[in-house]
């Protein structure tokens, strides 16, 4: 489960930085890679941003955690 985590952490983080990019210089970065011009999308680029949005999900949990209170969090069984 520490792996798939730490997977999840660095496509978010990809995510996040492809999200700068587009935002400060308007460079699309995972367009870039997979061969398309900014704002189109391929088979790859989708890929990459199903697993980006998956990997955003998957780490909701881990979100609620980390804001709980830590009394609150005593009793889930980490």
């Amino acid at each position: 489960m520490r792996y798939i985590n730490a997977l999840a952490l660095l496509l978010v983080i990809v995510g996040a930085a492809n999200w700068l990019f587009v935002g400060v210089a308007k460079f699309d970065l995972v367009a870039t890679l997979t061969g398309s011009s900014f704002g189109q999308t391929n088979v790859i680029s989708s890929v990459i941003y199903v697993l980006v949005g998956l990997a955003g999900l998957w780490l909701l949990p881990t979100l609620a955690r980390w804001a709980m209170p830590a009394d609150q969090s005593a009793g889930m069984g980490r």
